[in-house]
Formats: structure tokens, sequence, C-alpha cells
């Protein structure tokens, strides 16, 4: 089944690019992009990380203008200088990164400059509130109005995006990566919502690197390679046609993962692992037990709110927990200790890559070796050289498009950036690593590099602990499948057992359903 919609096939055009070029210091990063929207469609963009498909959003977003070409709404060029020349175009964008401002309420960030007034002029906080309620019960999320965005999970946050780009009643609405970081369910959600819109006459650029999610919505695909639209075909296209078109190239496995014969012995050994507090510090979790053995790669799934990333922190010493034990090649890790885990060798790649993972105004030398500066110091000087000469091998092994190692984190493309934070803990000499939602809006090319990493990784005797919510990625490339439901562990699957269904089962299990303690997790495994 395609997504085409017959009921507008020749909706009046809203929006037309033609033309379009864009240039930064060092690059060319659009080069006569041409793009068509319809009143009552869904226009995939799809494209590569570094393609142009942000360069482009942002150019109908007001934050970027065109060295070249032009923009026509309804027919009429314009000029879009702001977000408020957007606005009031009728053009909204939900981006991949948040716009949100976390000091503020969920109400106060969906009306943010645009709050209702009372007679007086001043703020009508109780209108506010009711018309934000409104629009959360539209997108499902239950959360008050009156709660601060900084106290919400990155899910969530998506829905709050959302919500305030449903506020605008935009007649284009743009939506990049809107389900990289949600659930099944919450997809579902989001996809009626999408549905509503086109059939209201809304015409909606989707960006998305979930292939499948092109037939189930879209309309039409316009195809950008390196900063150019090389072709439009329908949302109904084959996708391995869709992938050869985007990256150049046909590739043969999209999840490659190469498996040992025989996993060696335990790196980590996680043991009654609880956490009673939650608050800002996120979702408790309790007794939680497993182990993760050199050369082979542990896939840990669960819905938004299990407590997976918060278990994962707490194994690098991000956050500090109740009770329970973390040993690393056989030595226990003091709790809260950073410094202690990466001297272990552990690494973290942070599902938040700006936020956490990176110095975004730092070079990308600085970056990737920010991990081993330590171990570059003698007598209190940094060898620059050496330094230098490592993170031009890794840039080169990772494969990282940039002008140079000078370039500033902040302007690589999502993909780029996740690379360079991958690429830190490979130089810092990494034997764990930990990897939270390590391809969350990448494309398909930039995964299978990823992915070609975590092999040669495991092949040189190192673990991987792999946190995802993108299914087939922890089934295609997991050795075992560790599942988490309320804070708790609730099931180990591995070989033909490990299916999708068999996941979801285990997630939406009541957390009372099972003993969750470190022996009960490994009954059963086959890698004791």
């Amino acid at each position: 089944m395609t997504g085409v919609n017959d009921d507008v096939p020749g909706g009046r055009e809203l929006l037309r690019v033609e033309g379009v070029t864009k240039s930064f210091p060092g690059v060319r990063a659009l080069d006569g992009v041409d793009l068509s929207l319809r009143a009552g469609e869904v226009h995939v963009l799809l494209g590569e990380n570094g393609a142009g498909k942000s360069t482009l959003i942002k150019m109908l977003s007001g934050a970027h203008r065109p060295d070249e070409g032009r923009i026509l709404v309804d027919g009429e060029e314009v000029a879009i200088r702001s977000a408020q020349d957007a606005e009031r175009l009728g053009i909204a964008t939900i981006y991949q990164e948040f716009n949100l401002v976390p000091g503020l309420t969920v109400a106060e960030n969906i009306f943010l400059g645009r709050q209702p007034r009372t007679s007086l002029g001043l703020i009508d906080k109780r209108a506010m509130r009711a018309r934000a309620a409104e629009l959360l019960r539209r997108v499902r999320l239950d959360v008050s109005p009156t709660t601060p965005v900084a106290e919400l999970g990155i899910a969530r946050l998506q829905m709050v995006e959302i919500a305030k780009a449903l506020s605008l009643d935009a007649r284009v609405l743009i939506m990049d990566e809107p389900t990289a970081v949600l659930t099944s369910e919450e997809v579902a959600t989001l996809f009626g919502i999408v549905r509503e819109l086109r059939a209201s006459g809304v015409g909606i650029i989707f960006i998305t690197h979930h292939l499948e999610e092109i037939a189930a919505l879209g309309d039409r695909v316009t195809v950008l390679r390196d900063g150019r639209s090389v072709t439009e075909v329908p949302a109904g296209t084959d996708e391995d046609e869709l992938i050869r078109l985007m990256v150049g190239r046909d590739i043969a496995e999209q999840y490659p993962r190469q498996r040992p014969e025989r996993p060696g012995a335990p790196l980590l050994r996680v043991r009654g692992l609880t956490r009673d507090g939650g608050g800002r510090q996120g979702a408790a979790f309790r007794d939680v037990g497993f182990e993760v053995r050199a050369g082979e790669v542990v896939g840990l799934a669960g819905l938004v709110g299990a407590g997976r990333t918060e278990v994962a922190r707490a194994l690098f010493g991000v956050d500090r927990y109740d009770a329970g034990t973390v040993e690393v090649d056989g030595r226990v890790l003091p709790r809260g200790d950073v410094r202690a885990a990466m001297r272990a060798g552990v690494g973290l790649v942070p599902e938040d890559r700006k936020g956490q993972g990176l110095l975004l105004d730092a070079s990308l030398r600085d970056n990737l070796t920010l991990a081993r500066l330590e171990r570059d110091t003698r007598g209190g000087l940094v060898d620059r050289r050496g330094q230098r000469r490592a993170a031009a091998e890794v840039a080169a092994r990772l494969k990282v498009r940039m002008s140079g190692l000078e370039q500033s984190a902040r302007t690589l493309s999502g993909g780029n950036q996740q690379k360079i934070v991958i690429g830190k803990w490979l130089l810092a000499g990494t034997r764990l690593l930990i990897l939270d939602e390590p391809t969350r809006g990448i494309d398909v090319g930039a995964k299978v590099e990823i992915y070609r990493v975590v092999n040669e990784l495991t092949a040189a005797g190192c673990a991987v602990l792999m946190i995802s919510s993108d299914l087939p990625e922890v089934l295609g490339m997991s050795d075992r499948v560790l599942v988490m439901a309320q804070g708790r562990l609730v099931g180990e699957l591995s070989g033909d057992a490990a299916t999708q269904d068999a996941v979801m089962e285990l997630a939406v299990r009541p957390a009372t359903d099972t003993k969750n303690t470190y022996e009960s997790a490994m009954e059963g495994s086959d890698v004791g």
C-alpha cells in the first residue's frame, strides 16, 4: 500500500522552490534545488546527511536566505527573512533539534511570542493553558501544561514541538525527522495527525530516514544528493531503489552484523542496579542485572520511559545509583565517577549528541581528541601534532564530510556530528562502548558505516551495549536483546526467538510479572 492521496491529485500549488543555491565557507550546501508542494499532500524529502535537507528547510523557515533562485508561495515570489516572515506566510517547521526554552512551561513554549491577551493587554494564562491542554490531548501527550519542559524526555519534547506547530494553524508544515525518538504507538498517533492535516488541505514536507514510513505516509519523494535535487519519484518506489538514488550506490545489506562464533569473557557485569529517585534524573530502575561479553553486541530495547537511558548513564557514572554494582573487566567501578569509567575503557555515545556528546563551538580536532587529552599531555604540554595526526586518521576511517579538522562541530550535519562523537571514543581506546540511539536522524549510508565500526570493535575483542528505539536495528545488529519495562529488566531474547513481536510483548509487560534479578535475567542464557 502506498500513501498516495487520491482525493487531491491536483491540489493547488502552495509552495515552489526554483533553482535555489546556498554556499557557506568551504562548501556549497545547495546547488540549483527545485521542489514543489501541493495542498493536501505529503512530500517526502530524502537524502543523506549533508545532502542539503537542513539547509533547504532553514531557508523556508527564515534562518537562511538563498544566494540564487527564488521561493514562491501561492504563485508569488517571497522573501523569507525571519521566522516571523515564515509564520505570516503560513509556514511552520518542526526541527529535529528542538527549539524549546528549558526554563519555561509546556504552555509557555507552545505559545512563546504569541500568548493570548486579556482586554487589559495582560497575558491570559488561563486561556493559554486551556488551549495548550487541548493541543496536548490532540497529540496524546499526558503532561500538564504547567510542566517545565526541562523535566521532559526527548520523546515528550518532540510531541511538544508538534503541538507547538499545530498551534500555528499553518498551511505548510515542515517535519524534520519527527519520528526519530518516538515509539511505534507514538508514531501511529503522529501519522494520524498528519493524515488529518493532509485531509484538511495542509501541505507537508516530511523528512525521514525510516524508508518504510515513505510508502505508508507519502505522496511524492524528492531526492537530494550533494546539494542537488536529483530526481522526483512516487512514494511507492522500491526501498532499494530509494537507497540507490539517495546514496548513489547500492547497499547490499542494511544490518551487516558479523556475529562471533562464541563471545569471550564478560567485560561488563551489572548486578542489582537500582535507583529509586526520579525527577530530573528521569525514570527510576530497580534490580537490573546483565552481562556483556567481549566480541558481542547486546541490544537494550524497551519503550520510552522504560529506564534504558537512565541505566546507561548510571553505568558511565553520569548519574549516581542507590544500590548494585557495575564491574568492568572484573573491577567494580565507583558510583557516579565518569573519569573512573573512562579509565576502565568505557565510552558513552549519548542520545542527545549536541547537548551531551559534543563541544559545538570547538574544532573537530578538539572534539575527537577530548577523551584522550590526559594521554596526550606530558609535563603540562599537549602533543598537538600527535592529536592532529590521530584525529585525521579516525576522521578518514569514519568518512566524515568536513572542510578540515579546524571546522567547528556545530557546522556539521547530524550524521557527521555523530561520527565525531563515536570517533572520540575510538581514539580513546574504548573497550566497552555504550551506544544510546546511535543512528537517530542518520541516513542509511551513514548507518551502515557506523555498523561497520561496531563490527570492527567487536572483532577486536571490544563489547558494545546498544540502546535503540529502532527495533529492526536492535534485532539486526545485536547478538542478544535485553528488554526493559517500567525500570526493570523483563527478558532476554536471542536467535530465532528475537523478533519484533517478542520484544514488544515483553516491553509492554507489567513489571510485576517478572523477578527482574540478575540471576533470572541470565536464566536460559547461552553465554554463561
